[in-house]
């Protein structure tokens, strides 16, 4: 797959057309909003700057017709709208070559949801990156043809992404998923004022964040049975993982938890603005992935 067509000029979209051209794709795009697309050649080159990249051009496309018209891979970045996605894919499939993938990079809608009503749904794709694409490797993919799923992970493992490929649909994928339990405790937490927002946030950071990085959930308690591994964990100490477990909280999202929240956010960011923020953690983001990119090469050396 050579030739990359981007429909929906957003923040997913400007990062994933970033991180292609750095590849050596060929991108064209396409967004309705006549704003997004003015701005869209800058954003990407400030995203492939991130990357260390040459700045390269995408092709504005004024119709969804002309993007597709030649790619080898839709990506398609439209608001969480069933209806919306539903009415796109399958327009974007009839406009699009015949052997062309449709990629959805929706975060929580099922394939169910919104492809059903497409000509071939087998050549639908579920392709939901981590935000933001072009600094973090990971790829949801799902769809009820296997082959087209596994011709997809094929392609983004050849360009440096990381896919995992889930064997049944489910809404909000498997890192979603993840990140909204983490967050629900968060905010219970912050609810039952345990904590401050900046101090239930370095708590992560500072802690299982960075065993994060290089090792899943899994991996982490295998680990931390010691020289028995899992099966001394689960032995030993499962029984403490249910005893936390039943303290866990449903924290009710009210007007004071959304006011504690955005105080508490606030206070912590010491006014600094989202551009600040965004390049900090682009930047950091860009060296964690050098550093261990660094480590798996050293790995794999005789």
């Amino acid at each position: 797959m050579r030739q990359i067509a981007i429909i929906g000029c957003g923040t997913i979209g400007v990062s994933w057309a970033a991180y292609f051209l750095s590849r050596g794709l060929a991108v064209s795009a396409h967004d309705p909003e006549p704003a997004a697309l003015q701005a869209f050649t800058e954003r990407v080159a400030a995203d492939m700057a991130t990357l260390g990249a040459e700045p390269l051009t995408p092709r504005l496309c004024d119709t969804a017709a002309d993007a597709v018209a030649q790619a080898d891979l839709v990506v398609e970045n439209a608001p969480e709208s069933v209806e919306l996605k539903r009415g796109l894919l399958r327009e974007l499939q009839a406009l699009a070559p015949a052997g062309a993938i449709i990629a959805s990079s929706t975060s929580s809608l099922t394939h169910s949801d919104i492809a059903g009503e497409t000509t071939v749904p087998g050549r639908v794709v579920i392709a939901h990156p981590f935000n933001p694409p072009h600094l973090v490797p990971l790829v949801e993919l799902y769809g009820p043809d296997p082959a087209v799923v596994e011709r997809l992970a094929d392609f983004y493992c050849g360009i440096g992404k990381q896919p995992v490929v889930m064997r049944r649909e489910m809404v909000g994928h498997i890192a979603n998923r993840l990140s909204s339990a983490l967050w629900r405790e968060a905010l219970y937490l912050l609810q039952e004022d345990v904590a401050s927002v900046a101090d239930i946030d370095r708590a992560v950071t500072a802690g299982p964040g960075l065993r994060w990085a290089i090792q899943g959930p899994f991996l982490t308690y295998h680990l931390g049975g010691g020289q028995g591994g899992i099966r001394h964990y689960l032995e030993h100490l499962g029984p403490s993982q249910q005893y936390r477990w039943a303290s866990l909280g449903e924290p009710e999202m009210n007007e004071a938890l959304k006011a504690r929240i955005v105080a508490g956010v606030e206070d912590a960011t010491r006014g600094q603005p989202l551009d600040s923020l965004f390049a900090r953690r682009d930047t950091r983001l860009a060296a964690l992935q050098r550093t261990l990119g660094e480590a798996a090469n050293e790995e794999m050396a005789p």
